[in-house]
């Protein structure tokens, strides 16, 4: 049976949420206040009370950081490759002239 974790009280715009997580809870706090703080600018950019829209908007800055974060991991990836295998080209002629 896995540990279902502890409850970390957490407050995301005032609201006071109980998250069961086996997560560390510093990591768990740190993430809540990410997600309050995304909340935040997306109040300050659409002035509604609604919380579930001002969320959904969160929900949307957050993932399009995530995939942003994955394009340039993956363009990075890329670029490491390629390198690795220039390199490897450049080693194989050095080894051939040797021989």
């Amino acid at each position: 049976m896995t540990d279902p974790g502890r409850v970390v009280p957490v407050d995301i715009l005032g609201q006071r949420y109980p998250i069961r997580s086996g997560l560390d809870p510093e990591y768990v706090a740190r993430l809540a206040t990410y997600v309050d703080e995304k909340m935040r600018a997306a109040a300050e950019t659409t002035p509604t009370g609604d919380s579930l829209r001002l969320a959904v908007l969160a929900a949307l800055n957050i993932a399009d950081e995530l995939f942003r974060c994955r394009d340039t991991t993956l363009e990075r990836d890329g670029r490491l490759a390629e390198r690795a295998r220039e390199l490897e080209r450049l080693l194989d002629r050095v080894l051939m002239a040797g021989v």
